[in-house]
């Protein structure tokens, strides 16, 4: 007596007929729906649901792992399309370059800051309520017919960017990445503000100093071999005291110190449940010192008013 044999189909596409099972749920699936696994097949759901059961691997200090350096290749795209604004519109230096203290003559002039300022004058900087140039200064860079360097400015800056950044942000992970870079900016502009409020400072240079420390802190926790590393910053902290005499060394010096602390912040922070809180707590009191020193020294400019 023969007997007939039962149809089984594709829990997916009940009208194919199937004969192979999910090795992991075992419900019958057509070749349209295999997927090798590491015996047998497996159906769609049940990679989705290993996938998200698989732990996702994490960088030294906790960010997602990223091969690709998309923040360090966004900013560069961003500086290049503010220097071109600037090609186009000239004034956009003026109207955002880091200025603690200066005043608007009434010709449109620059002039250097005094308190109280002549009639017909005007500030212009933090002294007048410009707060956001504590970072606008840090996307902008020289002209190119004026300053020491024109255009090799930015065409420096966006290189050094550039290799440090594709080492620098694989390490962090590219949340970690962005705080220490903004960070890193904003004690450049801190500095300059304290020590030459006067001075009119553009350039990313602050912001890539805080990127190189941080390749350094990086590369001893890790253990890497630190005859490279140390030739590195041998030649950053002599571009450091050239710049003395060529650009905003307080800028290089402030960006350099914020982004150091960052770094070590984020490297040595407990690796158990308290690493975030750490590393967002280290970012927040380090915005604090800063924005606190930034204040003071305005109220000390205008005679102890805060502009608004």
């Amino acid at each position: 007596m023969d007997s007939e044999s039962t149809v089984t189909t594709c829990y997916r596409h009940p009208k194919v007929e199937c004969h192979v099972r999910c090795t992991r749920c075992e419900r019958y699936i057509c070749p349209d729906c295999m997927r090798e696994a590491a015996v047998g097949h497996q159906c769609p759901e049940c990679v989705k649901e290993g996938a998200r059961s698989v732990r996702q691997a994490r960088t030294l200090v906790g960010g997602r792992v990223s091969t690709v350096p998309v923040v360090t290749y966004v900013l560069i795209v961003l500086n290049v399309l503010v220097y071109l604004a600037e090609l186009a519109r000239p004034e956009v230096v003026d109207r955002f370059a880091m200025v603690g203290a200066g005043l608007v003559g009434p010709d449109g002039g620059h002039f250097l800051w005094i308190d109280p300022y002549p009639a017909g004058f005007s500030p212009e900087g933090l002294v007048d309520g410009e707060w956001y140039r504590l970072l606008t200064g840090a996307f902008l860079h020289l002209p190119p017919t004026e300053g020491t360097f024109g255009i090799a400015h930015i065409v420096m800056n966006m290189l050094a960017l550039w290799n440090l950044g594709r080492l620098v942000e694989p390490m962090l992970g590219r949340v970690h990445y962005l705080a220490l870079y903004l960070l890193s900016a904003l004690g450049g502009s801190v500095l300059v503000l304290l020590i030459a409020p006067e001075d009119a400072v553009v350039g990313a240079s602050g912001a890539i100093f805080g990127v190189g420390a941080a390749y350094y802190v990086m590369a001893r926790r890790v253990g890497a071999d630190m005859s490279r590393v140390n030739r590195f910053m041998a030649g950053l902290l002599l571009w450091l005291v050239i710049s003395a005499l060529v650009t905003s060394w307080e800028g290089h010096l402030g960006g350099l110190l914020a982004g150091g602390a960052v770094a070590l912040a984020f490297a040595y922070a407990p690796r158990d449940g308290r690493r975030t809180l750490v590393q967002v707590g280290a970012c927040v009191a380090l915005a604090v010192v800063l924005g606190v020193a930034a204040v003071v020294k305005v109220s000390e400019l205008t005679g102890g008013g805060i502009p608004q």
